[in-house]
């Protein structure tokens, strides 16, 4: 039996959240898409907000790409002036001023908007297929398609077994890394550490939500390179300051002072693994009740202060990479040496830093840039356990 088409009328607000929603609605040829005037007007200002700017460009991309079967609304109510009326108004206006447009169905998830169109008898629905903006860093979560070109250093599952595909040959993950006496949480903390040990990749970037210990496995692993298997010399932890309260510069204090507020859960983190296996080493005294580190094995620097450094046989953990720009990423990246091992961490969906957003970060350009070398890799850490139940709550719930 031939159904009827429906007519959609589509909201900024949608748009916004799912770019793709227009084809989910279309449903193939099965509906109409119609997107009023004053839809690409909001599109137009929202096009210069540095936190939409790069999800508005894949809105017009994916307008663009399906023009030919979208019918935009414009008629006499699409005359605004702003001072006087919100866009919300003109849309509702140009609805009911085009006839040709058989029992219309306006697609909102502004519940506010949705009364006003059932005050006009205009039908409306909430778009229920919402999904959120993923960056690259996110979407490429270090694995393969079966059957699909694996890139180097990505994993693929075999027979329920993980199998990394090095550019040195094949090989399936079957055990577990314990480095500095820890034991991963999840078979995904367990592939990033075995990334991190490979001494064939020099580059490793680690995506995750906060809780998945992306900054401890790091920190375990930097210890027994260095510490135990003694191929690195030293171990530096390098950190954006994205201020949202006091400014560095007015801390009092030296440098190791300055910083101290920022990051003070590596210091925890530290500490925690000194409990598990003493790492003394680190420290200048581990014994002192406040122990401080000894530079010529563990060193924690503002980015700024990389400017002009030549790190050489180090291993370097980049913590909150999403808030570093390219330009920086570049600088940074271009400071490591001979010897080195860079572990780049971060969290795309947490962009601190106001002149940044989820696709314009350091951590999406280096996995945009780098996929595909020999000498690089990337992991998506993910599961059920990270840091508490309070934390898994929250990540199980999507708050």
């Amino acid at each position: 039996m031939h159904q009827t088409p429906k007519n959609y009328i589509v909201d900024t607000n949608v748009l916004i959240e799912n770019p793709y929603s227009i084809l989910s609605l279309r449903n193939g040829n099965e509906n109409n898409i119609y997107i009023p005037y004053h839809v690409l007007i909001e599109l137009n200002s929202l096009k210069t907000n540095a936190r939409l700017r790069h999800i508005v460009a894949k809105v017009i991309d994916v307008l663009l790409e399906n023009r030919e079967h979208i019918r935009f609304i414009r008629n006499d109510a699409s005359v605004s002036r702003f001072t006087e009326e919100v866009v919300d108004n003109f849309i509702l206006r140009e609805i009911k001023d085009s006839p040709e447009i058989a029992d219309p169905i306006l697609v909102t998830n502004d519940r506010i908007l949705q009364l006003q169109a059932g005050m006009l008898d205009i039908a409306s629905e909430e778009f229920k297929d919402s999904k959120p903006f993923e960056s690259e860093s996110q979407l490429y979560t270090g694995f393969c398609d079966n059957g699909a070109e694996p890139l180097p250093n990505s994993f693929r599952w075999v027979e329920g077994k993980p199998v990394l595909h090095s550019p040195g040959g094949d090989r399936a993950v079957t055990w577990q890394h314990t480095p500095w006496n820890i034991k991963p949480r999840s078979v995904y903390q367990n592939l990033a550490l075995e990334l991190i040990m490979d001494d064939a990749i020099d580059l490793v970037s680690v995506q995750s939500e906060a809780g998945f210990g992306k900054t401890y496995l790091a920190l375990a692993a930097a210890l027994y390179l260095t510490l135990e298997k003694r191929r690195f010399e030293k171990i530096y932890v390098l950190k954006p300051t994205i201020e949202l309260g006091a400014k560095l510069g007015f801390l009092p204090g030296a440098i190791e002072e300055k910083m101290e507020p920022y990051v003070r859960y590596i210091m925890d983190l530290v500490l925690k693994l000194h409990a598990q296996r003493p790492a003394n080493k680190i420290f200048a005294d581990p014994e002192a009740h406040a122990p401080r580190y000894n530079t010529k094995r563990f060193e924690i620097l503002p980015l700024a202060f990389i400017r002009g450094m030549n790190i050489e046989n180090a291993i370097v953990i980049v913590d909150e990479c999403q808030n570093l720009s390219r330009a920086e990423v570049r600088a940074l990246l271009t400071r490591m040496g001979e010897g080195v091992k860079c572990l780049c961490l971060g969290d795309t969906s947490q962009v601190d830093n106001p002149y940044l957003s989820e696709s314009n970060n350091g951590l999406n350009w280096i996995v945009r840039k780098f996929k595909g070398f020999d000498n690089y890799a990337h992991i998506v850490l993910k599961g059920d356990r990270s840091r508490g139940p309070i934390t898994d709550l929250v990540l199980r719930s999507k708050l």
